[in-house]
This record gives structure tokens, sequence and C-alpha cells, in this order.
């Protein structure tokens, strides 16, 4: 039985926080967060059931490190690495041999690099790897059910100097027409758009650092910046198009959800995980924890740490800024092997089913509202 950890922590303090301590829906977010900064990281869930084809089996735990992500871009960066070594302590304690980083945990600081170095007795990764691959499929798959072939379809990035954004954008750059990089930075939007160009790709390189103008013409979006907040608002999105929102907290207004019917956005990374995952709570084991997917499935960050435990790669396996596209082929490799899989989609907390697939068609016809 092979063992891992994964680190989640609260993305919306209010929401969030108040599920363990429901008090919490009715106070201020600054005394939601005063408190939580003084806590410790708590182990919230075991997760159980995990069984590969090959016969392999593993299973770990969920923990909870009790900041929010805009305490770890605002608080000293020593005392983030603190709260996130206290929780690789107790993986540690725990057994696990492998330390997953999840959603914001992956992208302060240096993505983890500082982090290996506190604790080398376990191997740690992003998990960024598995998220580029299912954000790519998805995107595709999604774009697909709307009608767009991706050897025709100009697909942006949003967050395209980032690591999975860059990466997103030169696997991509090997099928579609056009690929626009959208970033905040001209100088490094740049030096990522001459080494895709450098690569020999079919696709047609553009740099923008304004969104509305980068999004104006993009049949499929994929984004995945740091941001705190949305950077995607209904009038940037074309009409009939897909967005891939990768990032958490979300980079897509929920504004989206309300206004543009004529738009499908998608969470990446939703994945089938094999066996039959359970997530019992330490303190009540007749009760599972939830993290808003259905039975059986996680985020592609969390089913990465799932295979390599599964695989016995108790190693660094996506660590830091960068992932590189032989490191996408080599997780998908993984995923197949193990039997991880594309769970279909789901958009703003709910299941994409073929009535919205059509809904979003018809709305396409008639064209946007905004």
């Amino acid at each position: 039985m092979q063992q891992f950890a994964f680190i989640i922590h609260p993305i919306d303090a209010k929401r969030d926080v108040s599920r363990k301590y429901p008090i919490a829906k009715y106070l201020p977010e600054n005394v939601i967060e005063w408190y939580i900064k003084r806590r410790d990281p708590i182990v919230v869930a075991e997760v159980v059931g995990i069984k590969s084809p090959t016969g392999e089996e593993a299973k770990g735990w969920f923990i909870a490190c009790p900041l929010t992500p805009r305490q770890m871009t605002s608080l000293p960066i020593d005392f983030v690495w603190d709260k996130l070594e206290k929780c690789g302590r107790i993986a540690m304690d725990l057994g696990a041999n492998i330390l997953g980083l999840g959603a914001f945990t992956s992208v302060v600081g240096d993505g983890g690099v500082t982090l290996s170095k506190r604790l080398p007795d376990i191997a740690i990764t992003t998990g960024n790897s598995y998220t580029v691959a299912t954000a790519i499929e998805g995107a595709r798959s999604a774009g697909e059910l709307l009608g767009h072939d991706i050897a025709t379809s100009q697909v942006a990035i949003v967050g395209a100097t980032g690591s999975i954004g860059a990466t997103c954008a030169e696997i991509l750059a090997r099928d579609c027409a056009e690929v626009v990089l959208v970033g905040r930075d001209a100088g490094r939007l740049e030096v990522v758009a001459d080494r895709i160009r450098a690569g020999g790709y079919r696709a047609n390189i553009k740099t923008c650092t304004d969104v509305a103008t980068g999004l104006k013409d993009a049949d499929i979006v994929i984004t995945v910046t740091s941001a705190v907040d949305a950077v995607i608002l209904p009038e940037h999105i074309k009409s009939g198009a897909v967005v891939c929102d990768v990032a958490r907290p979300r980079d897509v207004s929920v504004r989206v959800a309300k206004e543009r019917e004529d738009v499908l956005v998608i969470e990446g990374g939703m994945v089938q995980v094999p066996g039959k995952m359970r997530l019992p709570k330490p303190d009540r084991p007749d009760s599972e924890f939830s993290f808003g997917f259905p039975p059986g499935t996680a985020y592609a960050c969390m089913s990465e740490t799932m295979m390599l435990a599964l695989d016995k790669r108790f190693e660094c396996f996506t660590l830091g800024k960068d992932v590189t596209v032989k490191q996408v082929d080599e997780i998908q490799v993984i995923a197949k092997r193990h039997g991880f899989g594309l769970a279909g989609f789901r958009s703003f907390e709910k299941q994409v089913d073929p009535a919205m697939i059509e809904r979003v068609l018809s709305a396409t016809r008639k064209g946007p509202k905004v």
C-alpha cells in the first residue's frame, strides 16, 4: 500500500472555514483570517479506496493549511513556508512518501523548491504536469462539443508567462491555427512567444497584455493566472467560446454564468480516480469530506500525487515554476497506466450535461446579450 498526502487550504474564508466552524458564516472575513492564521494545520480527511488496474493500491491524507490565497500573498513568506512545513511534518508522521501542493500552495513563493529543501525526506510535487495535460484535453474536448476544430481555432492562454500557461501554449501550438499569449508583462510574453516560435510549430503566435483584446476572437481559452480576483469578465468572451478555468481561485467571474448563456466555462482538471475512492473524516469516520467534486473524482493536481504514489515515483516530479512538455507527456503515460482519465466537465460547481451544451449552442445562435 503506497502512501501520499496532499495540502489543501480555504479559497473563500467565509464559505470554506464555516464548513468546520459554522460560526464563521456570521463573521467578517478579516476576523476569520485573523483567527485561522493562528491555527495549526490539521488532517481533514483520509483518502482510501484508490486501486490501479495494475493491482497497486494507495491511500493518503488531505492536510488543511489554514491560510487563504490573500494571506499567502500578503503575509511574510517565511510565515507561509512555516505553515507549509508543518503540513509536511504531519504528512511524514503519517507515513506519506510524497506530498502534493494544492491550489495556491503550488503558486506561492518558488513553487515548492524552498519547501523541498526544508523537507528533504519527502518527495514534493505541485501537480502542474497533469494539470496541464487535463486542461488541454478538457479544452479541446469541450471545444469539439461546440463545433470548434482545433486545427482551425484561435486559442488564447491567459497567464501565459506562468509555468502552466506557457506549457499549455507550446503543446497547443502543435495543432491549432493561432495561439494568443495573454499576460501583464510584454517582455516576458515575448520570451515565451520566441521560444514557441523556435519550435517550428504550425500555429501563428501572438502576444497581448490586455485581456479583453486577447480574448476578442478566441474560440478556446485556457486561463491559469495566480490572481486572487477574477480577471475574465462577461464582456471579454467571444460568443460560442469555451473557457477552461484552471486557476484556483477562479479567473472567470461568476457573472459570466449569469450573463453569458452563449459561452461554456469549464473547470480544468476534473479526473476520474481508479478504484472506489472515499474521503472519511478522521474525527467522524461515518462522514465524508467534500471539496465539491462528484464521488470518485479529483483535481488533476491531486491525481498527479496519487498516480506518482501508485507508480512508486517518490521524487519531486513537478517542482518550481517550470513545467516541460516532456513532463506532461510522461505524466500522461503514467495516468493511462494507472487508470486516471478526464471525468467530464463541471461549470461553476454544476455538472456539464448534454442539455447544458445544447443551451449554449442555442444561445450562441441567438448571439451574446452583452
